[in-house]
Formats: C-alpha cells, sequence, structure tokens
C-alpha cells in the first residue's frame, strides 16, 4: 500500500522503520518486519508497551511490543534447529488495508505471504482508539491435520517489576519451564513468588480470558482480555535471565512484565483443511 490515509505516516523510531498512527484517542507505532506492533499511547497515559533501547534491528527479531510467535510457540514439536518461535516476527507484512472507523478509530490488516513447507494463512487486524484489539487469524490451507502453536507475546512497560501483581491466575495450574515442572499457582503472580523469586517463565493452562496487571509503581491498571485461548504465558527473566540477553540492558528487566495469549503446551490447535482460527487480545488503560 503506497498511498497513506490522513493520519498514518512513516517515520524512523528506536532506528526502526515504522507506521505512526495517531486517532483521537491513542498513538500507535507498527513495524511491518514481524507484523509487529511496537506502541501504544493512549492519551493521558505513558505508552503501555515495551521495546528494549539496545533491541536488535530488522532484519534480526524486534525485542519488545508484542511479537507474533507462529506457525508455534518457542520451538514446541520443533526441531532444535528451528528459528525460535517461528518465522512470522522476522518476516515482513505487507500492509492490505487501513480504514478508519465513525469514531476515529483506525483499522489497520496486514497478512503475512505463504511460506514453502507451511500450509498456513495468517492476517492480523489491528483496532487502534481507546483500547487495542489485535486479532490473528490462521486458515489451513493444506490437506492434512496441523498442529498449531502461537503466541501473542505482549512485552507491557511497568514502573516497578517488582511491584507489579497479576490476577485472574489464582488456583491454576501451570508448566514451569525454569524447572520443568508443573504447580499450582497460590493468589496474584508477582516475582515474589516462593516457588522461584525474581524471575518467571510459566504457562498457565486453562485459564480464563481476563487479566489484571497492577503496577503501583506506574498507577496504573494494564487490562488483558484474550480469546481464542485457554492458556497464559508470564516471563520476566530477572536480573540474572536480562544479563544473558544480548539485546537487554541489564536492568531491563524491572521495566516490562511479558503477558501472552497464547495456545501452546496442552493448548495447541488441531486444525484439520478448510479450519480458521482466531487467537485475539483486548488491552485498555486506567488509573489506579
Amino acid at each position: 500500500m503506497n498511498t497513506l490515509p490522513d493520519g498514518v505516516t512513516r517515520e524512523t523510531w528506536q532506528g526502526i522503520d515504522v507506521l505512526r498512527v495517531e486517532t483521537p484517542f491513542s498513538v500507535a507505532r507498527i513495524s511491518l518486519h514481524g507484523g509487529q506492533l511496537l506502541s501504544f499511547t493512549p492519551n493521558g497515559f505513558d505508552d503501555l508497551l515495551w521495546v528494549s533501547p539496545t533491541t536488535s534491528l530488522p532484519p534480526k527479531a524486534i525485542r519488545g511490543g508484542v511479537p507474533v510467535c507462529w506457525p508455534y510457540f518457542g520451538k514446541q514439536g520443533q526441531p532444535d534447529g528451528a528459528v525460535q518461535h517461528g518465522h512470522a516476527r522476522i518476516s515482513r507484512w505487507p500492509l492490505t488495508e487501513v480504514k478508519r472507523e465513525a469514531d476515529g478509530t483506525a483499522v489497520l490488516k496486514l497478512a503475512l505471504p505463504l511460506r514453502d513447507g507451511v500450509p498456513l494463512e495468517l492476517q492480523m487486524s489491528l483496532h487502534i482508539g481507546r483500547e487495542l484489539r489485535q486479532s490473528i487469524d490462521t486458515l489451513h490451507r493444506g490437506d492434512a491435520p496441523y498442529r498449531l502453536t502461537q503466541a501473542l507475546h505482549t512485552y507491557f512497560r511497568v514502573a516497578d517489576a517488582m511491584q507489579v501483581r497479576v490476577t485472574g491466575l489464582d488456583g491454576l495450574r501451570y508448566d514451569d519451564k525454569y524447572d520443568g515442572g508443573t504447580h499450582v499457582q497460590s493468589g496474584d503472580w508477582s516475582l515474589h513468588d516462593p516457588h522461584d523469586s525474581g524471575r518467571s517463565d510459566r504457562i498457565y493452562i486453562g485459564t480464563g480470558h481476563r487479566f489484571d496487571l497492577l503496577d503501583p509503581a506506574g498507577g496504573r491498571r494494564i487490562r488483558l482480555d484474550t480469546f481464542g485461548s485457554r492458556s497464559l504465558v508470564v516471563w520476566n527473566p530477572g536480573e540474572a535471565g536480562a544479563a544473558a540477553i544480548g539485546d537487554m540492558p541489564d536492568d531491563g528487566w524491572r521495566t516490562f512484565v511479558c503477558l501472552e495469549a497464547a495456545n501452546a503446551s496442552d493448548d495447541a490447535i488441531e486444525l484439520e483443511p478448510g479450519q480458521r482460527h482466531r487467537l485475539s487480545q483486548v488491552i485498555s488503560v486506567a488509573a489506579l
């Protein structure tokens, strides 16, 4: 798409070529590399999303925003040499449509080109207004069943991760990547959890669809509503883990928490030929 409507412009942001989308309610930035939403700033609030100030630049994966992990999460069901989280986040997504709703909300649609060996089409829609609505639609074009795992790997910006709590997880079973075990959540999630204090890499199974990230140091509550998903990934590498990540500052872990609407672990999607699956999330914010 060569011609952009009013309120949608091209710019360079943190060294990345992006589309800047301005609405009466918010400003967002999207990279066509990875089809990756990088910034969403509702009026009256700081950016809800975090991008590493030392992120790798395209053609490598961008660290932050909302990476699209697809057609698999991590390397679930894949050989050791597979690209981490799939090819969607390192591919260029053509912009196929931009329009405005009556209230000024911007709607953008992107599509990931078909790839040899993957019989799936992927389309994404973004509604940018008072809240953010994001959906990815997978359509199976092949002739045999396909097992799909995926995630919207959202990096939420916070003032101090050590003070953050996440509601909606009490009593749920989770797989812990660090110890390989399965445990049950007691109370809200926080980095003070005695099971593994100071870090988190968990897939919660059989979840509901509403989670609140409470950021008292930032004075706000970020609400995440998910659809087409029964699992939620909660990730923060902690101090030691961040030091081992090349495109993250050592103290960067204190300024984000990842909540990822996912189909992963036991929540894989079995697609039959011709079937479609939609994974979506709605992000909103309010003052505490």
